[in-house]
């Protein structure tokens, strides 16, 4: 990292982007991961989680130390790793988390893949000018009724104390202001506030509280620019109006705010110990917002705006966010960097993807993450964000297979097969990073892409419980299924005894 001193001395405190090719891991030097030795395998999760990983708490200190200096001085580190075995970026993670650089992962430089994510980072709005900006600090002001407790972002905190600031910290607290080295037009970050104690500070019944975001940054054209946003929500009495508190919940924001939260945790804590705090924090909501009549499952109630929240945890507890099974560590730390940084609308898609059916039966259409959607006469398209995968059903990989799609009397079911490709062209040439693209059908090793993620409500256990009729292709998983979670979930919420 003699590149980063050089930038230390020459430009301190000013905007810039150093870019790291990472094709292998290191292997000498304070940075360090793996020996020369080709024997030893570079650790795997396994060997973390038994203390077995020699490199890993030397190597992760070193970069950390890089990582909060790069930050200090405003430089941005991109890491662009393409390799086909783990190259360190677990280790290396905080270069990017902290000064939130571009953290990209792929098989081979010469890939499409890569080539195509590497040109979008160098795109340009409609004056030409970089869609990116640099050097930019967030501070935050509340009313006196409100404290900020922290932030979750690819960001860093100033150490900035002052009346707002909470003593109750969540992700980066202890501070109003936070560094952000380098940002999009889709970057965000998750701030995270505390209703103070009514006693000291009583909250006005019928009043208003305020929060005010003060973004400085320099723009790529070398303009320093100021953006103020300032909003105001009425206060309301939870013990007496809580209708009011629940008709103001956004399911979709919180589910995104509680992934952050709980990938935050998962940095440091144990899984299990962390899927236990989501399912405390979900069971809590569902007693508190749920109608229900005591130890009466059956009349348990969700009002529409709470309906798809246990859905949502449903699936971020299957995710590879929290679930680090058949994923290296250098995967499981790509995943969570792009968790940290996205939008509302992207970091739902990687939570629970979106599924869209294709038939002779009429328009694309989406359908339910579940096993149920697998039918052998559709095309199903996939988007989980990372990848953009395509289904073809029994029979029509069948009818693909013996070439229908080029006579001319089956032009319909040309134009069948090239709807969902057409479909995921758009989402590729929009995304960043570049997806993988996948082209499967029924029982191809691929499909496994999408069986992983799908709801299990038929598996091989219960495939013949419904008389033997088909309804959809069954899972090999012992896995719960949404409808044994949600089962599980109302019993526990209306227990007098939870």
């Amino acid at each position: 990292m003699t590149l980063h001193r050089m930038f230390q001395c020459a430009y301190p405190n000013t905007g810039a982007r150093i870019m790291m090719f990472v094709g292998g891991p290191c292997s000498q030097g304070p940075g360090q991961v793996v020996n020369d030795d080709l024997r030893q395998p570079i650790r795997s999760h396994h060997d973390i989680h038994k203390d077995n990983a020699k490199y890993m708490k030397k190597a992760i200190k070193h970069y950390e130390g890089l990582a909060f200096r790069a930050a200090t001085n405003g430089h941005a580190i991109d890491i662009y790793s393409c390799a086909l075995d783990q190259t360190g970026l677990m280790e290396m993670k905080q270069c990017c988390n902290s000064s939130g650089g571009h953290m990209v992962m792929g098989d081979s430089f010469n890939s499409s893949l890569f080539k195509q994510t590497f040109q979008r980072v160098f795109a340009r709005d409609q004056k030409g000018e970089f869609k990116m900006a640099f050097n930019g600090t967030l501070e935050v002001k509340c009313s006196r009724e409100v404290k900020v407790s922290g932030a979750i972002g690819p960001c860093v905190s100033l150490n900035v104390k002052g009346p707002a600031v909470s003593d109750t910290e969540i992700g980066l607290g202890g501070t109003c202001q936070w560094k952000f080295c380098t940002f999009n037009p889709n970057t965000t970050c998750a701030l995270f506030f505390e209703v103070v104690n009514q006693h000291s500070a009583p909250i006005p019944q019928g009043g208003r509280g305020c929060l005010q975001f003060i973004t400085q940054y320099q723009h790529s054209s070398g303009q320093r620019r100021i953006r103020v946003t300032t909003i105001a929500r009425n206060w309301a009495d939870a013990s007496a109006n809580l209708h009011h508190i629940s008709a103001g919940f956004d399911q979709e924001a919180a589910a995104v705010l509680m992934s952050r939260m709980v990938v935050f945790r998962a940095e440091t804590d144990d899984g299990p110990d962390v899927l236990r705090w989501v399912d405390r924090m979900l069971i809590r909501l569902c007693q508190k917002f749920g109608e229900y009549a005591k130890d009466d499952p059956n009349s348990f109630r969700l009002s529409e705006n709470f309906s798809l929240y246990p859905q949502f945890m449903y699936h971020l507890r299957r995710s590879q966010f929290l679930q680090v099974f058949n994923n290296s560590p250098d995967e499981t730390s790509f995943y969570r960097h792009m968790l940290m940084r996205e939008d509302l609308t992207q970091s739902l898609i990687m939570i629970q993807p979106i599924l869209y059916s294709y038939s002779f039966n009429g328009p694309p259409e989406p359908v339910l993450l579940d096993t149920s959607s697998i039918q052998p006469d559709r095309i199903l398209l996939m988007d989980t964000f990372f990848q953009i995968l395509i289904f073809h059903g029994e029979t029509i990989a069948q009818w693909r297979a013996l070439q229908y799609q080029d006579m001319a009397e089956y032009e319909n079911f040309r134009q069948l097969l090239q709807a969902p490709v057409d479909d995921a062209q758009e989402i590729l040439q929009t995304r960043f990073p570049m997806p993988r693209y996948i082209d499967t059908e029924q029982g191809g090793s691929q499909a496994r892409f999408l069986l992983s993620k799908v709801n299990p409500s038929q598996t091989h256990n219960n495939m013949y419980a419904y008389g033997g009729q088909e309804s959809g292709a069954p899972v090999l998983t012992d896995d719960v299924s949404l409808q044994v979670f949600m089962e599980h979930l109302k019993k526990l919420a209306v227990s007098s005894t939870a």
